[in-house]
């Protein structure tokens, strides 16, 4: 039995037909919860700006943020029926006949929010200047990429709970490091194996792995992996990443002094951080070791 066929059988995610698109039962649930609030208290000091965003962002906002440049194949849109009643009428006699009824969708003004910490930068941004010092933003959302797996550690629709910076370059890039060691540090507690490790984004085409190639060379993104099912290939469940000023161009965010703002951004996995947990440790949270539990302030 595969390791998602175990948390069907388990009750902890349920299937939905389409590889990747899964619900949660109670128990998964609990420990995404669990997850989330150590999350919350490791990043008690930071000062941040709680913002918390529903799925989706404006599709001229996700066409701005340069995200279709290097991700065409991952993005989502939002499409609705635009017809008449003739066309309603031929809707529903394709679905009755099990064809495709799509011909009369077409794009809303709505597209799926594909990382956490999207729909921050225009919101800043129309605040003008950030303060003197900059700003740290809380941010938590269900993110939406198209890549269908029979591989649960990729699920199509996810939830990413980030702190991001935004400042002087030298600023966020503190931030990261302190970042790293703090992520770090709450997955030794959870008794995960753990390396970090630099990286980059899948960016599409040939244009994209001379992009890849860069960010890894620049060492722009790191994450922290942990073996899950193929040891040989661990999962990464944390990110952690410089974005220099390409959010500061695109937004127009500025420092207090004028200067364009840079910004950087730490990514927690939550679905992948309870899943490697729930391999790790048992399906049953019940049974896990004291110190994890105590991590995660799990009730006895």
């Amino acid at each position: 039995m595969s390791y998602l066929e175990e948390l069907f059988a388990a009750g902890l995610l349920l299937p939905s037909g389409v590889d990747g698109l899964y619900g949660r039962g109670a128990v998964f649930e609990a420990v995404v919860q669990a997850l989330d609030g150590a999350v919350t208290r490791i990043g008690a000091d930071q000062g941040a700006e709680v913002m918390r965003f529903p799925p989706a962002m404006t599709r001229a906002q996700l066409e701005r943020s340069g995200y279709l440049k290097g991700f065409p194949h991952l993005a989502g849109t939002v499409h609705c029926f635009c017809g008449n009643e003739r066309d309603h009428q031929e809707l529903l006699r394709c679905v009755e006949a099990g064809e495709d009824w799509t011909a009369r969708q077409q794009a809303s003004e709505i597209a799926l929010v594909p990382a956490a910490c999207y729909p921050i930068y225009p919101v800043m941004a129309g605040r003008g200047a950030l303060p003197a010092g900059g700003a740290t933003v809380d941010v938590l959302s269900y993110c939406f990429r198209h890549e269908p797996s029979l591989d649960p550690m990729r699920m199509q629709m996810f939830r990413m709970r980030e702190y991001v910076r935004l400042g002087g370059a030298e600023d966020v890039r503190d931030f990261r490091e302190e970042w790293m060691a703090r992520g770090r540090a709450l997955v030794e507690r959870l008794e995960l194996p753990v390396t970090i490790d630099v990286a980059n984004d899948p960016f599409f085409g040939r244009r994209g792995r001379i992009m890849g190639e860069s960010q890894r060379a620049e060492a722009l993104k790191f994450e922290l992996l942990v073996p899950v099912i193929d040891p040989s290939a661990p999962s990464a469940c944390l990110s952690f990443n410089l974005h220099r000023d390409h959010f500061g161009q695109t937004w127009g965010l500025r420092q207090a002094d004028g200067a364009l703002a840079h910004t950087a951004c730490v990514g927690f996995g939550l679905e992948r951080l309870t899943l490697a947990l729930l391999h790790r440790h048992g399906l049953d949270p019940g049974n896990w070791p004291g110190g994890v539990r105590d991590a995660l302030e799990l009730a006895p």
